[in-house]
């Protein structure tokens, strides 16, 4: 093999390396990177139910009512927690409310970020569609948010 083609065929195959380990780095589609680390998978939801409302079941057999749960997720400065309070009716999310319980200033801008955009994501949406990964600029919220969610399901149900 010629020198320059030898030269042409180690830069292609670096050139391969360094796409690979550069796309191992990027953040996923449902986890865009931010300040925050990705929700544990041991973190667990802490279910504060208050089931309140009509016992009439929707569609997809949730019952109509208020219901809510913590969901706790992992963040730069350790566990954090945030609470999640919908409103379903007919097995649709008719409100959200976040209570925040931040642990620090910079948990405190994310969780009011997410506070302040969530209700776009979910209210009209059906339970069983919830699933969010940014809102507002906030994307390790939306785990303990999610987990919170899963937790509401089984109350409602």
């Amino acid at each position: 093999m010629k020198p320059s083609i030898r030269k042409t065929v180690f830069a292609g195959v670096a050139g391969l390396s360094l796409a690979g380990t550069v796309a191992g780095c990027a953040p996923s589609a449902q986890q865009p990177a931010t300040q925050e680390t990705e929700p544990s998978a041991a973190a667990s939801a802490s279910a504060a139910a208050s089931a309140t409302g009509s016992s009439a079941g929707s569609a997809a057999g949730y019952k109509d009512g208020t219901y809510s749960a913590d969901g706790n997720y992992k963040s730069p400065n350790g566990t954090e927690t945030v609470g999640v309070q919908l409103t379903l009716a007919s097995g649709t999310v008719s409100a959200v409310e976040i209570t925040e319980h931040p642990s620090n200033p910079n948990t405190r801008k994310f969780q009011g970020q997410f506070a302040g955009g969530i209700a776009d994501q979910v209210v009209g949406k059906s339970l069983d569609e919830i699933n969010v990964s940014k809102v507002a600029g906030s994307s390790l919220t939306s785990g303990g948010f999610n987990q919170a969610v899963e937790a509401i399901k089984a109350q409602a149900l």
